[in-house]
């Protein structure tokens, strides 16, 4: 890894930072190749029991780098899917990470960077901070940060800010539903301590289930195929290690054991 991110872990909690306050932590093929190879690791990591995503500086993330943006001005049509296929896979890989995952938001959030906020389970913002779709400006669209987007704020509300390119508040953010809660700078750190301890007092096991089960029937008609799905998925977790453990610890009234481990 280079500096473009930072990767740290203690007890249990895996930390990736967006290094590169200089350019607003725009990213390139560069960050975008280490934050997808980071969120594969840290899924995969049996020690890592939540991701938080941050940034140092004063912006969270402004979209893509002008300097990435300026190659991509000669590229053929088939040389820009490519790029966005590379794009698109990063937002994929931390939409479906098996770990939990916090968008720790710091500072303003642009373009490609609303992506990497939706893509987060949760996401807490300093009460400063300012959010904006930007590409119509530009003459483009956001593609493929698009569905996750989408899922976060609704589609009512996309359609105001994907057309209008407007900047809009933290608070508006959370009045949407984009971000979770909006904090004075100095209490995000204990807002995002807080989402941590609920997250290790739960089976890691549940928890992945759950994201699997929140992104496999948002959206979707309340079908005979859906109701099946759910049916299987109760059995599967009953019947599971950590779900027999969990029912035991709580009818003998002592810890599960993923917390006195933890």
């Amino acid at each position: 890894m280079t500096q473009a991110i930072r990767i740290s872990a203690q007890g249990g909690i895996a930390t990736v930072v967006l290094s590169r306050p200089d350019v607003r932590n725009a990213f390139n093929d560069e960050v975008i190749a280490e934050l997808s190879q980071a969120f594969i690791q840290l899924g995969d990591d049996p020690q890592v029991r939540a991701i938080v995503l941050m940034a140092e500086g004063p912006a969270f993330c402004a979209g893509a780098d002008l300097n990435w943006m300026r190659r991509m001005a000669d590229y053929s049509r088939e040389e820009n899917e490519q790029d966005a296929e590379k794009l698109a896979f990063m937002l994929r890989t931390i939409y479906e990470c098996p770990k939990p995952t916090i968008a720790r938001v710091q500072g303003d959030v642009y373009a490609g960077g609303m992506g990497l906020v939706a893509c987060c389970d949760m996401a807490v913002s300093v009460d400063t901070a300012n959010y904006c779709l930007s590409e119509v400006k530009l003459g483009l669209i956001p593609a493929t940060i698009g569905p996750y987007v989408i899922r976060a704020m609704g589609p009512r509300a996309s359609h105001r800010y994907f057309l209008t390119a407007e900047r809009f508040s933290a608070a508006e953010a959370r009045r949407i539903g984009f971000v979770h809660e909006v904090v004075p700078a100095d209490q995000l750190d204990a807002t995002v301590s807080t989402w941590v301890q609920a997250l290790l007092a739960a089976s890691p096991n549940a928890i992945k289930e759950c994201k699997k089960l929140v992104q496999y029937v948002a959206d979707r008609d309340i079908t005979r195929l859906l109701i099946d799905h759910t049916v299987k998925a109760i059995a599967d977790i009953r019947a599971s290690d950590e779900g027999k453990e969990g029912v035991q610890s709580f009818l003998n009234k002592r810890k599960p054991a993923w917390v006195v481990n933890s």
